[in-house]
């Protein structure tokens, strides 16, 4: 057996602001998506340098405010690209840890808090 990764599902409740959040703040492309119908709730992947996270408005899937963590490179300049775009909803800082790591945390409009952190 040999396991290969792990995609975590987020929750969310608007299509434009998740798109606002994920694709233009965060710098994550749309893989794809899908409906059952037009008018039920979305379906989607994004990702970002092999990353992939899976996005859903579906009722069930997962609640909102969850929280996952992502290990990057480069946190320093990870910041200074987040601060640089000058989102409304979102000035991260980065917090050197007890555990010793530097993590900036963001939180999605839907309450989900994506950690970014790099060990140092």
């Amino acid at each position: 057996m040999k396991l290969q990764e792990v995609v975590p599902i987020l929750r969310i409740f608007d299509v434009a602001k998740a798109r606002e959040f994920y694709l233009n703040y965060l710098g994550f492309e749309p893989d794809w998506e899908h409906r059952f119908e037009e008018q039920l709730p979305l379906y989607m992947q994004i990702s970002k340098n092999g990353l992939k996270i899976h996005l859903s408005e579906h009722y069930g899937d997962c609640s909102p405010g969850a929280a996952i963590r992502i290990q990057v490179d480069g946190i320093t300049d990870l910041h200074k690209e987040l601060i640089g775009k000058q989102y409304s909803y979102s000035r991260p800082g980065i917090e050197r840890t007890p555990w010793g790591s530097e993590e900036c945390c963001v939180i999605d409009p839907f309450g989900n808090r994506i950690i970014f952190y790099e060990y140092i």
